[in-house]
């Protein structure tokens, strides 16, 4: 695929931008060049271990990370990216257990890094394992051509974020990348001349496939910019967009958020995104008023709302398993909220309270079906149940993991005659008029009454309560997995706990979720921020937070309310 690319001349494939504020590009990496460097790091892999042998990736944001992988697929060893474990005890944590479970023989990562992460190897007891600086392989001449791997060969181990366990390495072949590539070309319209901005960190599922290797298929332009330069100054990302002329980028709805809470009307107005064609929306949840305020904002900026493409995906399936295609505006719908509590995905009548919900669009070269969560029957049209996927994207199963692969990627339908090999997800929706619609997680929703309340529409709902609620920043949960007894922990501002009255903020918590929802949970926890766990993709860990709570963890973390259990909504919210 690569190779193809190479012979059109030296076309940039990335450039790379470490200080978003000055905005000067510090390396490129053009395709000729990638190539190159690739086969040098793969004529290393392959004398000193050979196909199949799993390569553990640490580096830092940059073009480094890029040559080493695809220098491990050139070679057929296993890519294994996991974060560099340099400065916070969380990366250092995951990478260590990423190493003990996938039983890397060999490291990369760069110059800069090569001295600390031999130390930290050896203070892991795995000091005998081959660490490299990838720069210095990339210089090896290497003329033959490698040769194509079978596509049932593994082509990397993508670690999921896991909840309160260890993370677990999903197998993803040859062929399920190149299947999901294909998919995700088709929806994007990928071409040649596709210019992308992105900052999605490249060890994740869609920072890797979505936005990496997705622009390698079209034989593209990615300019990358470090995923905290976002954070500090997201109107970076979109001024750079208008600077390349980009015609593609992708970020989880948050980013989305965030640009509407931090760029000024002053930034705003001196951006120019007429040359955006698709914005993939994905990873969590997409909100159709997140959406809509965005295109409105922007609309002076020549920003066109059908440039947006809602999608879902997940490690599982390497990625891709639905999206919006290109220009086509996002489909939602007015759904009647008492009835998707009941499990009915119906209109609202007019006038009457709706939940807008927004598609994921149509599934693209993978099956989809509804089931129900307890006979595994196919539903029809309309009904929620748990989504599951089957298709040539499904990966292979868990790395290692023999019985939880059975159980996850091993699912039949209750169909007559139905095949084996169907993915669970975990995950809720329904399908209307060819379009999937997740609700979601199937472990994080709420039953109150025989209703299924979503954690992530109550987070929504009550972080709007008060100005001094931090957004994306709380945990809506029940004691036990499902339960009517809920709990909020919600991150505030910290001039809460020093002039303000954390009794009334927890006060319009309980009111909000009382009216919108007909429930108050017994517990409200407001914290400083940094209390909410989340995964290394920014997904709040309600699992982890709810034992925690259960564990006494959070005991002193901020200003707690409790009502008696059994109280009705109406008294909590007093």
């Amino acid at each position: 695929m690569i190779q193809q690319h190479v012979q059109r001349g030296d076309r940039t494939a990335f450039s790379f931008i470490r200080d978003a504020k000055n905005g000067e590009v510090s390396n490129t990496l053009t395709y000729r060049e990638l190539d190159a460097s690739a086969r040098g790091i793969a004529a290393r892999l392959t004398a000193d271990g050979g196909p199949g042998q799993r390569v553990l990736l640490l580096f830092p944001d940059g073009l480094d990370f890029v040559k080493a992988f695809v220098g491990c697929l050139y070679a057929g060893a296993v890519a294994v990216p996991a974060p560099l474990p340099d400065r916070f005890r969380t990366a250092a944590d995951r990478a260590a257990g990423i190493l003990r479970d996938a039983g890397a023989g060999t490291v990369l990562t760069d110059r800069a890094h090569l001295d600390s992460v031999r130390a930290w190897l050896r203070a892991q007891g795995a000091p005998g394992t081959a660490c490299a600086d990838a720069g210095t392989l990339a210089g090896t001449a290497e003329t033959r051509s490698p040769p194509a791997p079978p596509p049932e060969s593994l082509a990397f181990l993508q670690y999921t974020s896991g909840s309160t366990s260890e993370p677990k390495g999903v197998m993803v072949s040859h062929g399920n990348l190149l299947a999901n590539l294909e998919s995700i070309h088709r929806t994007i319209g990928g071409t040649p001349e596709l210019s992308a901005v992105g900052w999605l960190p490249v060890i994740h599922d869609m920072g890797l496939v979505g936005q990496l290797l997705s622009v390698l298929r079209a034989g593209g332009h990615l300019v990358l910019m470090p995923p905290n330069e976002f954070l500090r100054r997201p109107h970076r990302w979109l001024s750079l967009v208008q600077e390349f002329r980009a015609t593609h980028t992708a970020a989880p709805n948050f980013a989305f958020d965030l640009c509407l809470r931090r760029i000024t009307d002053e930034q705003a107005a001196s951006l120019d995104l007429t040359s955006l064609e698709v914005v993939l929306n994905g990873a969590e949840p997409v909100r159709a008023d997140t959406m809509a305020a965005f295109a409105d904002r922007f609309a002076r900026a020549g920003f066109d709302p059908a440039a947006f493409s809602p999608c879902y995906g997940m490690a599982e399936a390497t990625l891709f398993v639905s999206g919006s295609p290109r220009l086509e505006p996002p489909v939602t719908a007015a759904a009647d909220p008492e009835a998707l509590a009941e499990g009915v995905l119906r209109p609202a009548a007019p006038g009457a309270a709706q939940r807008r919900l927004v598609s994921s669009g149509r599934p693209l070269g993978a099956s989809v079906a509804i089931v129900d969560t307890g006979t595994g029957e196919v539903l029809p049209d309309g009904l929620v149940g748990e989504i599951r996927v089957r298709g040539a994207a499904v990966a292979q199963g868990y790395w290692r993991r023999g019985a939880l692969t059975r159980e996850t990627f091993g699912q039949t339908t209750a169909v007559p005659g139905a095949e084996e090999g169907w993915l669970r997800t975990g995950d809720l929706g329904a399908m209307r008029a060819g379009e999937l619609f997740v609700t979601g997680r199937l472990k994080d929703v709420v039953i109150v009454g025989g209703r299924n309340l979503y954690p992530q529409d109550m987070e929504y709902v009550l972080q709007r309560a008060d100005e001094h609620l931090l957004a994306d920043a709380g945990a809506v949960f029940g004691r036990t997995a499902g339960s009517a007894d809920v709990v909020v922990v919600q991150e505030a501002r910290p001039v809460l706990f020093r002039s303000g009255d954390p009794e009334e903020v927890a006060g319009k918590i309980r009111r909000a979720l009382a009216r919108e929802f007909d429930i108050s949970p017994r517990t409200v926890l407001l914290t400083r921020p940094g209390t909410v766990r989340k995964t290394t993709s920014g997904k709040v860990r309600r699992s982890l937070m709810r034992q925690l709570f259960i564990d006494g963890a959070l005991e002193g973390a901020g200003y707690r309310t409790d009502v008696p259990a059994g109280a009705s909504a109406g008294q909590r919210g007093q």
